[in-house]
This record gives structure tokens, C-alpha cells and sequence, in this order.
């Protein structure tokens, strides 16, 4: 049985008459990207700028670019106040609400955990030498202070020593702004991602939403009974275990990092997707979500409202456990 998701009102306009689909792509955020935009024949190009508002970001949020705003507030002498630029603002206080609300299960102040863990920028795990750190390493770098945020002189208080880290929330930050840049071009029918992370507006020139299929796990069944979304003012983000892990010991390693025990998680999840309007919000959630897994996870959707879907990983394959959220996007035909 096929099910498909759909927002819960669908009334967008129809692309231009003679409208085509012109595809753009690019890299940015050590991934990929790409746009696919209806536009009518002889239109303006976008591919520079949509590369321009990814670099925006990167330029201001990147925790692997040294010269970034992120790489000087990590380096600042403790107990500063840095001025930051609006958007990295935004997004960093953003992830510390959801910091907050998830009980500290996706923090943004948690860089030297991920670094010592080998998924950062500095001691790669899939380089040459890299050992998988003792608990008492680990316990030593949990992130003892948060920053603190003055809405009003827009600035954050590095408190010592914390290594900001919006790898969470960044890429779908990057997502939300290639849609609005193309919102205020006057384009309304678009599908754009970053890394896999999507989000869509609008309609195909055949009249067709734009379809995505919801990520499965790796070792998923070929006949798998997989999610396809109509993607008209709704984004959707994937966090999970198959995309970057290491085995050590026997036991894989998820480069998702539990801030609250600084270790890899081991909780069974294979993947957590969430649908959102914002794709920020989407990427930070399927990440708090993962790291709480399916029973704390699930519960912290429904108590939300988040539209979220868990596969975990059994001895009898992936099981899949949908909020009721979700399910109340879903139609079955």
C-alpha cells in the first residue's frame, strides 16, 4: 500500500505558462546542494544567487572555517560579550531553545565533545591514528556552561572555553534561506536541498507537486513500505545512524553525540524524520529527537505536536513508529 504525505491544505499557484524545470546545483557545508526551479524559458540564472546565500552562511556559522563568526566566538578569552551578525543570532538561539526543551538532547555547545568523538574538523575519526576516547575523556569535555544571549545589544557571552557547534541546525537554516531568497524573487514554485535536507513550494509545471521520498535506513527490505511527501510549503530533514559512524570494539559509533552522557547514542534508533514548515526546525528536532530515541523521543513529538517518524532497529529488521502528527498528514492509497 502506497501512503503519501500531504499538507493539510494545498492551494498554491501554477507555475507560468511555457514554465520549465531548470535545475542548479552547487557544494557548500562540506555537501552538496541543488534547486529545482519552474521557471519560463529565457529567465534570469539563480545558481550564483543561491551559492551566495549558502556562503553567507558559512561564512558566518561554520565551525570548520577558523575565520568564520562561529571559529572567532570559540576562540574568544572567556567571560566576553561578542556581537554577532543578526542570522547567526537567530540560529544560535534557536538551537539553545531547543536545547532547552529537549532537556539538553542536541546542544549547541557541545563542539568538543563532537571533535574529541572524531566528527569535527580537528581529530577526524576516519583519519589515520584516531582512537576512540576513554569515558572519563569524554565526561571531562561535556559542555559544563551554556552561552548567554542579549537580544538586545544582539550579543553572546562566551563563557569559557565552549566550542560552538550548529552542524544541528545550520544546514537547514541554509535550506530556509535558498527558499526565501527564491520567495523574494518573485518564484514560488521551487524544490530546494541541502545534504539531503529539502524543502518545497509550489508546483511542477506538469501540475504535479514536488515529490520526495522520506529517507530509508540502509538496510532497509527492497519492498519497504516507504513515505513519499508533497512537499507545498512544508520542508523535511533525516537524522540517522547509517550516514557517518565508525566500528570500534565491535559496536558502531552514530556521529550523533548524546551532550548529556558524551557518548555516541545507543538507543536503537536507525533514523528520525521530522516535517516541518521550517526546515531549521526539521533538522534541529530530527537530531534531539534521535539522540532521546523512541520512547522519550516519541513522547516529546506528541507532546509538540511534531510531525516525526522513528525507525528502529530490531533483531527482526527496522520498525518503523509514527507520531500522530504524522499520521495525520499521511494518505493512504
Amino acid at each position: 500500500m502506497r501512503r503519501t504525505l500531504l499538507p493539510h491544505a494545498i492551494s498554491p499557484e501554477p507555475p507560468p505558462a511555457g514554465a520549465e524545470v531548470r535545475e542548479y546545483r552547487g557544494l557548500s557545508m562540506g555537501t552538496s546542494w541543488s534547486a529545482r526551479v519552474a521557471q519560463p524559458a529565457g529567465a534570469p540564472d539563480l545558481e550564483s544567487g543561491l551559492q551566495e546565500r549558502l556562503d553567507e552562511v558559512v561564512a558566518q556559522m561554520s565551525h570548520w572555517d577558523p575565520g568564520s563568526d562561529l571559529g572567532r566566538f570559540n576562540r574568544a578569552p572567556a567571560g566576553t560579550w561578542q556581537v554577532l551578525p543578526p542570522p547567526f543570532f537567530q540560529v544560535l538561539a534557536y538551537a539553545l531553545d531547543v536545547c532547552r526543551d529537549s532537556g539538553g538532547a542536541c546542544d549547541p555547545c557541545a563542539g568538543a565533545l563532537v571533535n574529541l568523538w572524531g566528527f569535527g574538523p580537528v581529530n577526524r575519526y576516519d583519519e589515520p591514528g584516531f582512537t576512540a576516547p576513554a569515558p572519563e575523556q569524554a565526561r571531562a569535555v561535556l559542555p559544563a556552561a551554556r552561552v548567554r544571549l542579549d537580544p538586545v545589544s544582539r550579543s553572546a557571552l562566551q563563557p569559557g572555553g565552549v566550542q560552538l557547534d550548529l552542524s544541528a541546525v545550520a544546514k537547514g537554516y541554509g535550506v530556509d534561506c535558498l527558499a526565501r531568497w527564491l520567495d523574494g524573487q518573485g518564484i514560488c514554485n521551487y524544490l530546494v536541498e541541502v545534504g539531503g535536507e529539502l524543502r518545497g513550494a509550489g508546483l511542477k509545471p506538469d501540475g504535479q507537486p514536488w515529490w520526495v521520498a522520506l529517507e530509508n535506513v540502509d538496510d532497509a527490505s527492497p519492498g519497504d513500505n516507504g513515505i513519499v511527501a508533497a512537499l507545498h510549503g512544508l520542508a523535511v530533514a533525516t537524522s540517522g545512524d547509517y550516514r557517518r559512524f565508525f566500528l570500534h570494539d565491535g559496536r558502531r559509533h552514530a556521529h550523533t553525540i548524546d551532550p548529556r552522557t558524551g557518548t555516541p547514542i545507543d538507543n536503537g534508533i536507525a533514523s528520525v524524520t521530522v516535517v516541518d514548515a521550517s526546515c531549521m526546525a526539521c533538522d534541529a528536532w530530527s537530531t534531539a529527537l534521535t539522540v532521546l530515541g523512541p520512547v522519550d523521543g516519541l513522547a516529546l513529538a506528541e507532546r509538540r505536536g511534531i510531525a516525526a517518524r522513528f525507525v528502529v532497529r530490531t533483531a527482526a529488521g527496522p520498525v518503523e513508529h509514527l507520531s500522530s502528527h504524522m499520521r495525520a498528514m499521511l494518505d493512504l492509497a
